[in-house]
């Protein structure tokens, strides 16, 4: 079977082609933005890509055009698909109907956490010897991918409350048909889509309804949104987890960065985790995916011993790189929520040195200035901002941040950026970019500007 996909490199769709290719399909796609590191991994798997959304990418027809959700009437080849009347589906519901029907569908949920989580659960699966799938919104540097058959009817699946397609407004997630469902945390985001809480909330619920009464939804102790969710209706057996609390599931002994504790289940210890992450938010991730892992048939010790060998995911707090002593990281933040343990997880883990944050507000709901009161607390464990203003942005950072000012920079132009962080940045300094986008390559930019710093004073 020929299958288009539309919108093909984004991480989530380039999955859909990653697996569909490995089925044994013929895959092409078209994107607006064909770049790696997606180009390459869908060019090294056999995929044709184009660039741009012609309708001659449709000539000659393919048997199934699967539509991304970035997707709208309007675009040309979307027009072309329907004048021609073409047989077409959204990615969930491509990826239910020739993928995960029939499999012990294991789903992470939530506002936040989603693709730390999925990947923590993965790893803990793969390390038991029980080869799982996977189709995670990011790349597991475990595995290298993010998205992969495996041979076991087990499937991981990162569980997006985003909206389907332009034709199925329902969130990606209640496609999927978990048997066993993580809902890591609630808050109200994309305010793109969703008007409040409410209609984000009843989203959650129709996926609580698909979940069978021999499955199992793990849930914090505490998050009053989901337990609203809850309180809908649940037929299903539900554990919680919280770090501190005395949950079913929850931490002793917790280190300060949340680096080592001790695992106890029902009250009874039952394991240790000594590990690479830090921050109370992934010690919950932790406790979430062993207790997913469990219900999987791996036993707590064994899963708290394999996260000890978790690598960490990609753009979630990596390391891109040291120069003179000054550390690069990249981080996909895209609410206050997440920025802010992000931020108090490393300075845990750093104590007085100082943390530098470049920081983009691109996702849609960061634009708006839905959460922009918020942001000057969440970053409040910064010893510096330096704000990237995108011409888009709805709100001005200058009147939210008046309170703060000193502490926070901000530029209209990276390049600026670029040189005022090379500027501040000392040995013994964390810079933090944190967007949930490509940020102009910033990064990169840093480590190349901080090392040509070094030379020429070498030099001089």
């Amino acid at each position: 079977m020929h299958i288009h996909i539309l919108g093909i490199c984004g991480t989530f769709m380039g999955g859909i082609a990653l697996l569909a290719r490995a089925l044994g399909h013929q895959v092409s796609g078209s994107d607006a933005n064909v770049y790696p590191p997606m180009s390459t991994q869908l060019a090294q798997a056999g995929i044709r890509l184009m660039e741009g959304y012609q309708p001659a990418h449709l000539d000659p027809p393919p048997d199934r055009v699967v539509v991304g959700n970035a997707m709208s009437r309007g675009n040309p080849v979307v027009e072309q698909m329907l004048d021609k009347g073409l047989r077409y589906t959204s990615g969930p519901q491509w990826l239910y109907e020739h993928l995960l029907q029939g499999r012990w569908v294991l789903a992470v949920a939530g506002t936040h956490g989603k693709t730390s989580t999925a990947s923590l659960l993965a790893w803990i699966l793969e390390d038991a010897g029980l080869d799982p799938g996977f189709l995670i919104g990011g790349v597991p540097n475990n595995f290298g991918v993010s998205a992969r058959l495996g041979s076991t009817p087990f499937f991981v699946v990162e569980a997006d409350e985003y909206d389907t397609a332009f034709f199925d407004k329902r969130s990606k997630f209640v496609h999927y048909r978990p048997r066993t469902l993580i809902m890591n945390n609630l808050e109200f985001d994309h305010a793109d889509i969703f008007e409040n809480l409410g209609q984000i909330q009843r989203q959650f619920h129709h996926l609580v309804r698909t979940v069978p009464g021999s499955g199992l939804i793990i849930s914090p102790l505490l998050d009053s949104n989901l337990q609203q969710v809850l309180e809908m209706g649940c037929w299903t057996p539900l554990e919680h987890f919280d770090a501190r609390e005395e949950a079913l599931w929850h931490a002793r002994n917790l280190a300060s960065d949340g680096c080592r504790f001790g695992l106890v289940c029902d009250m009874q210890p039952v394991g240790k985790v000594v590990w690479e992450q830090t921050g109370m938010h992934n010690v919950n991730n932790a406790l979430a995916a062993i207790a997913a892992a469990r219900h999987a048939g791996v036993p707590p010790a064994v899963a708290a011993a394999s996260l000890a060998r978790f690598s960490g995911v990609k753009r979630r707090m990596e390391l891109r790189g040291e120069v003179s002593g000054i550390r690069v990281y990249d981080d996909f933040a895209h609410h206050p929520t997440a920025i802010q343990t992000t931020l108090e997880g490393l300075r845990a883990q750093v104590g007085e040195q100082r943390i530098l944050v470049l920081l983009e507000p691109r996702s849609n709901t960061m634009r708006m200035g839905v959460h922009a009161d918020r942001l000057p607390s969440a970053l409040r464990a910064a010893d510096r901002v330096l704000l990237y203003r995108p011409v888009e942005m709805e709100w001005d950072p200058e009147e939210v941040f008046s309170a703060v000012s000193g502490a926070v920079d901000l530029y209209h132009d990276l390049g600026t950026l670029v040189e005022a962080a090379v500027a501040e940045a000392r040995t013994g300094d964390h810079l933090l970019v944190m967007s949930n986008g490509g940020f102009g390559n910033v990064h990169q930019r840093l480590l190349d500007a901080l090392a040509e710093r070094r030379s020429s004073c070498r030099n001089s």
